[in-house]
């Protein structure tokens, strides 16, 4: 990849990652453990990956998807901080 593409592609990933701010404020939060493979909206918990529809396994507890205010949980979802509490244990009981 020549030094103008880096610099469009660089610019392409800054201008989308501030698309999900807005839809975050519109009624919508990041529910994780519902995403299909393949369609999850953005990076995970374990930063493996930094982009939408990266992940490999359907309903990974660290990945995430934007679903309407206050759905998340009858989904079989977790908000943020349960998610992260879950993968940090996981994570110690691997070590």
């Amino acid at each position: 990849m020549n030094r103008k593409h880096a610099i469009a592609a660089a610019a392409l990933a800054v201008a989308l990652s501030s698309l999900t701010a807005p839809v975050q404020a519109g009624g919508k939060e990041k529910c994780y453990g519902v995403a299909a493979a393949g369609q999850n909206d953005c990076g995970n918990l374990a930063g493996t990956h930094s982009c939408a529809g990266q992940s490999t396994v359907d309903k990974d507890p660290g990945e995430w998807k934007l679903v309407a205010k206050g759905t998340c949980k009858t989904m079989g979802g977790m908000l943020k901080d349960e998610a992260k509490k879950r993968y940090n244990e996981s994570k110690a009981n691997k070590s």
